[in-house]
């Protein structure tokens, strides 16, 4: 629920004297003003408790309590409520109430004695309750500001610092701020504008660092592994990089309000099959990096756990994750490898697809999906279905234009020498069969003769060296035929 939902919900608690009412939230701030607001319409006894600051009268702000502890302050509302009536507590900061102990039994009683005196105790928590104390009352889940409370939280921020500093942000700007800022809490959006206001300037290149900025608050969270792409480069793949320009278009604030009216959704992901070591993984990096979109790696196989039911949490949590992370790219390598075995008879495979095929057909945010497969026989057919990804692209060994990037590429990065057309056109020849890994592992090693041997660098020494290396295309030949015979048949070319 949104905060205006969750304040009416409250008010409705409140006037049915529900003797415990629990919020499930981190922002006990919000849900602070949310009771200023609904007190300053009926101006009801309040009281609220911080293990920092006692218990104070809302009304008046007088102190009526010193008890920090939650068991004293337990005690001073059970001697309260002898003599008093439709009270209500707030109460901060709850902790240790999540199994049976002397603390939660004495807190049902004092719920129990609240309820016979008309009266509400508030509790607000992000943490599991005991199941006996949770019965006793109704719960209501504050979510994080959506994009309509960010865009004028982030408006309120900024409007208060016109004046001293230079704002080059339109309204669509702000807009995108507020969806690249959704899943963060009230303060740390506060906090991540403050410091871009603290530079003196609102520019629009900042839209970019928020995206960064986001994922650095949250880049601990459990389930993912967030990857840099510094100084990532792809050669090829043009029919593939052509696609995603085209559907980055799509993430623009204004064509979002167009595909929201039309009742459709931005592009959810791709499936990128091929032989292993043409680009796959260096496809996803580079996205990333031309999107201006953090990237996170999920590796299917590592949530699978020995325990029932865990694997299935675990990637429940990742995925609640990736869109607490959002916008972002998600990927999810050799994603055959932790969607094998679908016939395992503990169910736990099937369960998974499930999962992650509803996710990625019910999922709201901005979440693009990057998942790549080497072999192709291990992925099950349900994944394989139209309309699961936006798209399945096949990765085939690099043709001639492709291996002459890819050669130039490496030469300029490993080598920093630049070769006539003449001469690459005889090293393309040289590296047919060829995937783009075996033709950077043959650079990368001509380099590192170069720095350990003091080899000179001759054409003779890289037609030489080209005609030694090997390539995927000899070593396993079968391999590369029976996903090119797949890939041909059931995917987009992605050169």
């Amino acid at each position: 629920m949104n905060y205006e939902e969750s304040k009416e919900r409250l008010k409705k608690l409140l006037l049915a004297r529900i003797p415990l009412i629990i919020f499930n939230t981190v922002e006990k701030e919000r849900v602070l003003k949310m009771v200023k607001e609904l007190n300053s319409e009926s101006q009801s006894s309040v009281f609220v408790h911080s293990m920092s600051s006692g218990m104070y009268d809302l009304n008046s702000g007088n102190k009526v309590s010193d008890e920090k502890t939650l068991m004293s302050i337990i005690s001073f509302i059970a001697t309260d409520l002898q003599d008093k009536k439709n009270v209500t507590y707030i109460l901060n900061d709850v902790s240790g109430v999540n199994e049976d102990s002397v603390l939660t039994r004495f807190l049902c009683d004092t719920i129990n004695l609240a309820e016979r005196k008309s009266s509400s105790i508030v509790l607000i928590t992000d943490q599991n309750m005991w199941p006996n104390l949770r019965r006793l009352g109704m719960e209501i889940e504050l979510a994080f500001p959506n994009e309509d409370e960010i865009y004028q939280l982030i408006k309120n921020v900024v409007d208060n610092y016109r004046s001293s500093i230079s704002v080059e942000w339109d309204d669509n700007n702000f807009k995108e701020a507020a969806t690249i800022l959704l899943g963060l809490s009230e303060a740390e959006i506060k906090n991540t504008i403050s410091i871009l206001i603290a530079s003196g300037k609102l520019a629009k290149e900042d839209l970019i660092d928020l995206k960064f900025a986001k994922s650095e608050l949250v880049s601990n969270m459990d389930g993912l592994e967030k990857i840099e792409t510094d100084n990532i480069t792809v050669g090829g793949l043009q029919t593939l990089q052509k696609w995603l320009d085209s559907k980055k278009k799509l993430f623009d604030v204004n064509n979002k309000e167009m595909l929201q009216k039309k009742g459709l959704r931005p592009p959810r992901g791709i499936l990128v099959v091929g032989v292993p070591g043409c680009g796959k993984s260096l496809t996803a990096k580079a996205i990333s990096k031309k999107w201006n979109m953090p990237l996170y790696l999920l590796d299917f196989a590592s949530v699978q756990s020995k325990y029932v039911g865990e694997s299935e949490e675990q990637l429940r949590s990742a995925f609640k994750t990736a869109e607490h992370v959002s916008p972002c790219i998600l990927w999810i390598d050799e994603i055959e490898k932790g969607l094998a075995g679908a016939n395992d008879s503990s169910g736990v495979t099937n369960r998974m697809i499930g999962q992650f095929l509803f996710w990625l057909q019910e999922c709201k945010k901005e979440v693009f999906v990057i998942a790549t497969a080497n072999d192709v026989s291990k992925l099950p057919s349900e994944l394989l279905r139209k309309g699961r990804f936006d798209e399945i692209f096949f990765v085939d060994l690099p043709n001639d234009n492709e291996r002459k990037e890819i050669i130039s590429l490496y030469f300029a990065k490993y080598l920093n020498i630049k070769v006539d057309d003449t001469f690459l056109a005889e090293l393309v020849n040289l590296s047919a069969g060829f995937a783009s890994s075996d033709i950077e592992a043959t650079i990368r090693d001509i380099s590192y003769n170069v720095l350990s041997d003091n080899v000179q660098i001759t054409k003779d020494y890289l037609l030489n060296y080209f005609k030694s290396a090997t390539s995927i295309s000899k070593t396993n030949p079968e391999k590369v035929k029976f996903i090119q015979d797949w890939g041909k048949e059931r995917a987009k070319n992605a050169s």
